[in-house]
C-alpha cells in the first residue's frame, strides 16, 4: 500500500501545485512567491471551531432550527469567524435533501445519524470557511451518495476538504502562501489516525510542498468524563480512537504547524510543542437538536492563532463560546472555556510552551 500511497501523493501532489493555486500562476511561480524574502515577515491568522451540524432531517425535519434558518444560529459569530486567512471547522456530517441511512439503525429515536439539507452548506462560506474536515464518525452516516453530493457543494463553494481515503488532503494557495490541510480519524473511509506511520508520510510530503501544514484529527473518547488528555491509546465503545497526544507531536516531528483536534465534544488542553500551535480538543461549536450540550458540552473555545509564513506560532487568543438551549451560538461572559483550558493546560502540558492570560491570551512563557 506504502508504494501506491507514494505514486498517488506524488501525481496528486504535482497536480494541486499546478491547478489548485490561483489560476493562471505556475507551480514554479508560485514556489518562488512562497520563498520571496519580502514577504517573510507576513502574519497569518488562522480560526480553528470544532464540531458543526447544524440541524438535521433524519429522522424528522423537526430537528432543523426554527424557521428552516441555520444562519441564525451562529449569526452573531460570523464576523469573528470570516476575520482570518484561514478558518477550519470538522463538519459533523453530510448534506443531501433525501436519502436513506447507510448505517443500521433500528430505533431512530435514539439513533444519531446526521443529514443536513444542502443549501445549509452554504452557511460554511458565508462564515468564512475555507478547510473543513469530513474525517469523523458522522459523514458516512448516509453513504456513497452523501458523500459524493456533499463534495460537489463544497467544490461549488471554494471550500478545501480533507480527511477521506479517496480525497485525503488539499493543497491551496492564498496570498501566496501555499497551505496543505490532512484529517484524519479512526473511523472507516477516513485516513486513518492510529496508522502514525503512514500519516507521518502523508505529512512529510505535504511539508516539502507547502508553506503551512494544517492537520486534523478526530479522535479521543467522549464526553464529560474524558476532559483530560492520557497520552495513551484510548478504548471507547470497543473502538481504539488513538493517543493523541503522541498523534500530535508526531505530526509535529514531521513538519505539522498547526493541529486541531476535534471528537471529544468537550474542550481540552492546547500547547505549543516546537513553536507549533496543538489543541486537543476544540469541542463543539454549534451542534444543533441531537447533542448533549449540557455542562462541558455545551461550551467551547474559538481559537485564533497568529503565525508566520513558516507556521511558526507568535500568539494566540481563546473566543469562549457557550451554545444555549435554544441552539444559538454565543460568546460566554462566564469565560468558562479559559478557564477550563487554564485548568488542564496545568494538568496535562506542564510543559507547554505557552501560558494562557486570564482573558484567553495565549503567550509565550
Amino acid at each position: 500500500m506504502r508504494r501506491g500511497l507514494n505514486l498517488f501523493l506524488a501525481t496528486v501532489i504535482v497536480i494541486n501545485c499546478f491547478t489548485v493555486a490561483n489560476p493562471g500562476i505556475s507551480f514554479a511561480a508560485s514556489f518562488l512567491q512562497s520563498n520571496d524574502t519580502s514577504h517573510a515577515e507576513k502574519t497569518i491568522t488562522i480560526t480553528g471551531v470544532g464540531d458543526m451540524m447544524f440541524g438535521t432531517l433524519f429522522p424528522s425535519p423537526g430537528y432543523l432550527p426554527p424557521g428552516n434558518n441555520p444562519r441564525r444560529l451562529i449569526d452573531y459569530l460570523i464576523d469573528t469567524l470570516r476575520s482570518s486567512d484561514i478558518t477550519f471547522g470538522n463538519l459533523e456530517g453530510s448534506f443531501l435533501n433525501e436519502g436513506e441511512p447507510f448505517k443500521t439503525c433500528r430505533d431512530s429515536s435514539i439513533c444519531y445519524l446526521f443529514r443536513m439539507p444542502e443549501n445549509y452548506s452554504g452557511l460554511l462560506s458565508d462564515a468564512g470557511f475555507n478547510i473543513i474536515s469530513l474525517a469523523n464518525n458522522h459523514f458516512g452516516d448516509f453513504g456513497l451518495k452523501a458523500a459524493i453530493r456533499t463534495k460537489r457543494l463544497l467544490d461549488s463553494l471554494g471550500i478545501n476538504y480533507a480527511g477521506l481515503t479517496e480525497h485525503p488532503y488539499s493543497i491551496f494557495s492564498k496570498d501566496s502562501v501555499i497551505f496543505g490541510f490532512v484529517a484524519f480519524s479512526p473511523t472507516a473511509g477516513s485516513l486513518n489516525l492510529t496508522d502514525t506511520a503512514e500519516a507521518a508520510f502523508i505529512v512529510k510530503v505535504l511539508s516539502k510542498k507547502c508553506d503551512i501544514v494544517i492537520v486534523s484529527f478526530h479522535g479521543g473518547a467522549e464526553g464529560a468524563d474524558f476532559q483530560r488528555v492520557p497520552k495513551t491509546d484510548e478504548i471507547f465503545y470497543g473502538e481504539n480512537r488513538g493517543n493523541v497526544y503522541n498523534f500530535a507531536h508526531r505530526m509535529v516531528d514531521c513538519g505539522a504547524d498547526v493541529v486541531f483536534g476535534h471528537g471529544p465534544h468537550v474542550t481540552r488542553a492546547i500547547e505549543v510543542y516546537k513553536e507549533r500551535f496543538i489543541s486537543y480538543s476544540l469541542g463543539n461549536f454549534c451542534t444543533y437538536g441531537r447533542f448533549n450540550i449540557l455542562g462541558p458540552n455545551g461550551y467551547a473555545p474559538i481559537i485564533k492563532l497568529k503565525v508566520d509564513r513558516t507556521g511558526k506560532f507568535l500568539s494566540g487568543r481563546i473566543i469562549p463560546i457557550y451554545q444555549s438551549q435554544n441552539g444559538l451560538v454565543r460568546t460566554d461572559s462566564l469565560s468558562r472555556a479559559i478557564k477550563k483550558i487554564r485548568m488542564l493546560d496545568a494538568l496535562d502540558i506542564p510543559d507547554s510552551e505557552v501560558n494562557v492570560s486570564d482573558d484567553g491570551k495565549i503567550f509565550y512563557k
